[in-house]
């Protein structure tokens, strides 16, 4: 009657010593996180598609989507406007990944041209074409807008230079340039 205890007693403590010198499993791998599933966008008339990844200044996340060269002129909703030399369009996706409201402010970002000179938006052109100048951007909030400037028609732009929302206590902040390629 012994035996079939002994045995039994045996094959445990061979079992967990066994068990003890096996490899121990790999570890799991980490599982991607979900993504939305956004459909893709015909780019619009007269636009080039920029494949630029995100950047963060501040308090604000950034990602240069489109861009439009050599417009002579716009029209907006209630009038048309000619440009002094070209208009250059720069579609940008601004976010807010953080859990406080923040500011999107379009007269801090600029564009960049070949020969290093820096522009600001158009003021007249952002209002007619209806687009941001300055506007809260909630906690987690995206939003999709274009920059516009006047340059000079001879100008090529190489790359814009985007500011953020400094974090609380900062006064600025030194701002992230994207190329236009």
């Amino acid at each position: 009657m012994r035996r079939p205890v002994l045995t039994a007693c045996a094959l445990v403590a061979l079992s967990a010593l066994l068990s003890a010198c096996s490899p121990a499993p790999p570890p799991a791998k980490p599982q991607a996180s979900p993504t939305y599933d956004l459909p893709a966008r015909p780019v619009r008339v007269n636009e080039v598609p920029i494949h630029a990844a995100p950047v963060t200044d501040g308090d604000t996340r950034f990602q240069v989507i489109g861009l439009q060269t050599g417009q002579a002129s716009l029209s907006g909703s209630h009038a048309e406007w000619p440009a002094k030399g070209q208009f250059v369009t720069v579609r940008v996706v601004v976010e807010n990944p953080g859990r406080s409201t923040s500011r999107f402010d379009a007269r801090k970002q600029r564009l960049v041209t070949a020969d290093g000179r820096a522009f600001p938006i158009s003021d007249t052109a952002q209002i007619t074409k209806r687009q941001p100048v300055e506007i809260p951007v909630g906690a987690g909030v995206r939003m999709e807008m274009d920059l516009w400037f006047d340059i000079p028609k001879d100008a090529r732009p190489t790359a814009v230079k985007l500011y953020g929302d400094p974090p609380i206590g900062y006064p600025t902040t030194d701002g992230v340039q994207v190329a236009l390629t």
